[in-house]
């Protein structure tokens, strides 16, 4: 796989020069610190894998995606740690490593990008845009669109599709509109997290809810879903659910 690296702190560079050159696999292209030696250095060499810091000295990693005709290589981004930055990355279902570097989640995410190296064009730039409007303007809304990553496939949807999303073990079922749905291989955690608690509730371990879709409360212990989906409601978690809705009102 042939690489470049895009990376302005020369600490982070050199460990991930020295990592590349431990794999026979990986093909070093170059490196380079600044949005302008970037886009000489992409249109130059035709990478297939770019590890790119988010923010640079002179720029960010969108003001070189935004210059290029066609993106056909991978991504990892590469960012210290922030909030808005990692949950943008994970809207768009995208790898990224946080820094300081663990050597281990390098590896592991190496070997997935190595298993599955077909890209489709389309696809990555809607998913590089999701990643783009969030980290630029943090309002995740119903609105805001976020990529599923399935076995089979990549399925890009708004908020304000998810009906309610199930615990199934280590995997999440989406219930979507229309009738539709899908299986996460993430556990249920991985959403409640991710997903704006304005608008999603875990009214129970195995549940997470968009109010958007809910029809009434039974103060019984019972939230009924507007396609009359019944979702327990744990004896815990009761007041917490009321007061949400008086927050809504």
């Amino acid at each position: 796989m042939r690489i470049l690296i895009i990376e302005d702190e020369p600490a982070v560079l050199k460990e991930l020069v020295w990592f590349i050159k431990q794999d026979h696999q990986l093909i070093l292209l170059g490196t380079a610190t600044n949005v302008k030696d970037a886009l000489v250095l992409i249109k130059a060499t035709g990478p297939e894998l770019i590890l790119m810091d988010i923010q640079l000295v002179d720029g960010t990693a969108f003001d070189i995606l935004n210059q290029l005709a066609a993106i056909s290589f991978k991504i990892i981004f590469i960012t210290a740690y922030s909030h808005f930055a990692i949950k943008a990355i994970k809207y768009g279902a995208l790898d990224y490593l946080l820094k300081p570097l663990d050597e281990m989640e390098l590896k592991e995410v190496l070997n997935s990008i190595k298993r599955d190296k077909e890209i489709e064009s389309l696809q990555l730039s809607e998913q590089l845009a999701i990643v783009k409007n969030n980290v630029e303007y943090k309002d995740i809304n119903l609105e805001s669109r976020i990529v599923l990553h399935s076995l089979d496939f990549l399925q890009i949807l708004q908020l304000k599709e998810i009906i309610y999303c199930q615990s199934d073990g280590g995997y999440t079922t989406f219930f979507l509109s229309e009738g539709r749905k899908l299986m996460i291989s993430k556990p249920l955690k991985f959403y409640d997290e991710l997903l704006p608690e304005k608008w999603f509730l875990r009214p129970h371990q195995s549940y997470l809810v968009n109010v958007l879709h809910i029809d009434k409360f039974l103060k019984a212990g019972t939230i009924v879903m507007k396609d009359k989906t019944e979702i327990p409601v744990a004896s815990r978690r009761r007041d917490y659910i009321i007061q949400h809705f008086k927050q809504i009102v």
